[in-house]
């Protein structure tokens, strides 16, 4: 029976990389002069800081186009708060999500059921879904169906098997 797994993955390296070039571009643009904006990688979050609130804007911005040329998608990040830091300043923690939670993996399974697809099934396994079903044609189906859908993550289509 032919299968596929539907994944949300990021790739960290092309999002370390536009980060690298957005850090590098406002150490040498103008209007970032003086201003202590920084951004920085950890493992699960993006870290903004600038000096005002319009600043982290313009930097958010900048981060977002470097992502965008380096083809990784805007949904993996999760905006908190503006907060002030020390001395005045404004700074912003960025969540990363990966994978598919366990209420939107609950979604997904309902938008396949509700294509109303002969033999075709979804179930959960970790941090994926599986799609099974007994035409390839159906099953390429349900990859169009949940691309046209917006779930509020990236999706990706791996390990289609006939």
């Amino acid at each position: 029976m032919p299968t596929f797994d539907v994944v949300s993955e990021i790739d960290m390296q092309e999002l370390r990389n536009a980060v690298d070039q957005a850090s590098r571009e406002i150490t040498t643009r103008f209007d970032f002069k003086d201003t202590n904006t920084s951004i920085e990688l950890g493992t699960d979050a993006i870290t903004l800081a600038s000096i005002t609130e319009d600043r982290l804007a313009a930097t958010r911005q900048l981060l977002e186009e470097k992502m965008v040329k380096r083809k990784v998608s805007l949904k993996v990040l999760d905006y908190g708060k503006i907060e002030e830091a020390s001395k005045g300043t404004a700074r912003q923690v960025v969540k990363l999500q990966a994978g598919v939670s366990s209420d939107k993996a609950k979604a997904i399974n309902t938008h396949i059921k509700g294509l109303g697809l002969k033999g075709v099934q979804s179930q959960t396994q970790g941090d994926q879904l599986r799609v099974t079903g007994k035409k390839r044609d159906d099953l390429q189906e349900v990859i169009a169906a949940l691309r046209e859908h917006d779930f509020g993550i990236p999706l990706q289509f791996e390990n289609f098997r006939d």
